[in-house]
């Protein structure tokens, strides 16, 4: 079965800096990415994913609420996590801000559900992280049931149990379209797999091949589970400017300062320009450049991985407001057509 090609943006609502260098604040820059999205929908883009962070350097902590705000100023492009942290929150509670988000959308909603790359919300919600394995496996496990809309019956060892329980509001579609955002576990790609979920592959760093073995097992280990044909999407960060000289000089010291700031936490040793090229390259992981230059290379990574959905993370830490709103405008009005050309 061919699945439609589509083309989308995700953000982790990045406190950015104005033109100035002085920052916004939080709820400025909550009200930046509504506006970012509202653009997004303008040029004819098909998602837009909001982030889950618990932390200074980023905005937003309740995606749903930021994704009905979007949802009420948009028409056709879809809505959803980038990503939901399952393992830290309620899956009913979960389903029912998505059913709601759904039903204000008119059937937009998406969920992407994920374990996240910081861990700052275990402690916030009183999780214990030597229990990170177990949480994500049962809450999924609920989340697929909750996703039938029917009674649900389920038992586990992280919250209550659930006998014949009705959750509502029940969406008019039937269901809420759910993927697994995978960073890299072949065991999240086999749990994906067994559930029937679309696959999302988030391509961060090192070269987007390394991950073709991941999108091969995935598609075996849907036919070993029974399962038919499911997407696989990719997300990676980008910016698109007028040539690549431009883009690369533009986000480069933002890059760069996010990366560090990472790096202090994580113990990486510091950022360099050599690291910045090889990812910019045409074999690494970031999309920076003309929109010829980003629309061949999401062209050649597509085709590789079998991927027929592409998110591009467009917000870069402190990257100004006004310079997103333009990368947005060119992927969307001059990427995205280069793109659909040269898959056709």
């Amino acid at each position: 079965m061919a699945h439609p090609l589509e083309f989308g943006l995700d953000t982790f609502g990045d406190i950015t800096d104005r033109l100035d260098g002085s920052p916004v604040t939080h709820a400025q820059a909550i009200r930046n990415l509504v506006d970012q999205a509202v653009l997004a929908d303008e040029v004819g883009l098909d998602f837009i994913g909001v982030g889950e962070h618990h932390r200074k350097d980023f905005a937003v902590s309740a995606p749903e609420v930021v994704l009905a705000a979007i949802a009420a100023r948009t028409k056709t492009i879809r809505l959803g996590s980038a990503v939901t942290v399952l393992s830290s929150d309620d899956p009913v509670r979960v389903f029912q801000r998505f059913a709601t988000v759904d039903a204000i959308s008119n059937g937009r909603a998406e969920v992407i559900l994920g374990r996240g790359s910081f861990t700052e919300s275990f402690p916030l919600f009183g999780l214990d992280l030597q229990d990170y394995e177990v949480l994500f496996e049962e809450k999924i496990q609920l989340f697929a049931e909750l996703l039938k809309e029917g009674p649900t019956t389920w038992s586990g060892t992280v919250r209550a149990g659930l006998d014949a329980q009705e959750v509502y509001p029940k969406t008019e579609g039937g269901s809420i379209r759910t993927w697994v955002g995978v960073g890299g576990s072949p065991q999240s790609v086999i749990r994906a797999a067994h559930y029937g979920f679309p696959l999302f592959l988030a391509i961060i760093g090192g070269q987007p091949a390394q991950f073709a073995p991941y999108a091969d097992l995935y598609r075996r280990a849907l036919g070993e589970f029974g399962h038919d044909s499911q997407p696989i999407a990719m997300h990676s960060p980008g910016f698109v400017a007028e040539t690549d000289a431009e883009a690369k000089e533009a986000l480069f010291p933002y890059q760069e300062e996010q990366t560090n700031q990472l790096g202090r936490e994580r113990g990486w040793p510091p950022y360099s320009r050599a690291q910045y090229e090889a990812s910019a390259s045409s074999t690494g992981a970031l999309y920076v450049g003309s929109p010829e230059t980003v629309a061949t290379k999401i062209a050649q990574n597509m085709r590789l991985l079998g991927a027929t959905r592409f998110d591009m993370r467009y917000s870069m830490g402190r990257l100004p407001h006004e310079l997103m709103m333009r990368s947005i405008e060119l992927y969307g009005t001059k990427v995205v057509p280069l793109v659909r050309e040269m898959l056709a």
